[in-house]
């Protein structure tokens, strides 16, 4: 284990991390850890796992953390952790594999070389049992390593997410002739209530200013504060966001009669736009699915993205263009008594989460036939 991501050169992690989601990236958890937000202080002490190669450089790397609570990772696990001391055992801290704060599938498994997927996982493993913590959670992993973690016995859990997929469209006209009527007509009549009076910005790399960031880190808090309590990002994340990887950013802003009333913040990957942040301190009708949905859809279209990931929850998206997709996570427990009531509920769980994204897909938005 390393003591965080600055233990690592950029070129080293990114080596592992690849490009195309910028999340795992180096840029973007250092700046987690650089401005205080995924701390041990604020209960994500950074314990990134490594296996190197002959020649001393890391050919394998885990993003992980130990965990002293399970707020910020939007895989719910309370239940498990009260259960757990509820017969007496300590369920913090735990193993958490994951980006902080960003509910986005990605590979869990940073592997320059493939071939050491399993010999990392045996590490997290060996990690948790010479630590005696409770568990190891792997969230929001990209579908195609979850059957690395299936093959070493970790249990498999699914939920839902809405994502709005690129199929070809010329502009955002075109993505509506594939809707049925009356979506087609209510998405109209959002956008041009949302858009009345306003004037909008999309601000990628320099454009972006400390002014820009400063009015964003308004919007953040007031919507950090309804939801979480405590905004988990600090100021300084969004200026060294912007200074590490402002190519990847574009920052949307909605402003009133010169000045910004509301923002929205996505991460640009190799084929996907990823919305994060929004927040406005103005209440204005629609204005969210205007900034965060459709202007996002835009931008996808306009840089021949393939998909549109647009948060976690939310069945309100499916109006909206976006569709049911399964997300996963994997957890690893040791105790065989506590596995076997997990693995119990997990089933009962897996089997609801899929029936009724299939049941969801079939209500969707497009016209059929």
């Amino acid at each position: 284990m390393a003591g965080g991501i600055a233990a690592f050169s950029r070129s080293d992690w990114d080596a592992c991390a690849g490009g195309e989601n910028p999340f795992v990236s180096h840029a973007f958890l250092s700046a987690l850890e650089d401005s205080g937000s995924a701390v041990t202080r604020t209960g994500w002490q950074p314990v990134p796992i490594a296996i190197d190669d002959a020649e001393g450089r890391p050919a394998a790397i885990l993003p992980a953390y130990a965990k002293s609570h399970s707020r910020g990772e939007y895989v719910f696990d309370h239940g498990w952790a009260e259960a757990w001391e509820r017969a007496g055992g300590n369920y913090y801290p735990k193993l958490q594999i994951a980006v902080p704060f960003s509910p986005v599938p990605g590979p869990r498994l940073l592997l320059r070389d493939p071939a050491l997927a399993p010999a990392l996982i045996v590490a997290a493993e060996s990690v948790v049992v010479q630590n005696d913590l409770s568990s190891a959670h792997a969230t929001f992993i990209a579908p195609e390593q979850v059957p690395l973690f299936e093959a070493a016995g970790w249990l498999i859990r699914t939920d839902t997410q809405y994502h709005w997929a690129n199929r070809g469209y010329a502009g955002f006209d075109d993505f509506l002739g594939a809707l049925s009527s009356r979506k087609r007509k209510n998405i109209r009549k959002e956008r041009e209530t949302a858009r009345e009076g306003l004037q909008f910005l999309h601000l990628t790399g320099a454009e972006i200013e400390e002014r820009h960031w400063d009015a964003f880190w308004h919007f953040y808090q007031d919507t950090g504060a309804r939801k979480w309590g405590t905004p988990y990002l600090t100021r300084s994340f969004f200026s060294l966001l912007g200074e590490r990887m402002g190519d990847k950013v574009v920052l949307m802003l909605a402003l009133r009669d010169g000045h910004p009333i509301a923002g929205a913040l996505n991460l640009v990957g190799g084929e996907t736009l990823y919305g994060r942040y929004w927040g406005c301190t103005e209440e204005v009708p629609c204005l969210h699915f205007e900034l965060c949905y459709y202007q996002a859809i835009d931008v996808a279209i306009a840089r021949g993205l393939k998909t549109v990931e647009a948060g976690a929850q939310g069945e309100h998206k499916l109006a909206r263009g976006y569709e049911p997709t399964l997300t996963y996570s994997a957890h690893y427990i040791p105790n065989e008594g506590f596995r076997r009531a997990v693995e119990a509920y997990l089933a009962q769980e897996r089997e609801i989460v899929e029936h009724n994204a299939e049941a969801l897909a079939e209500e969707g938005p497009y016209r059929k036939g």
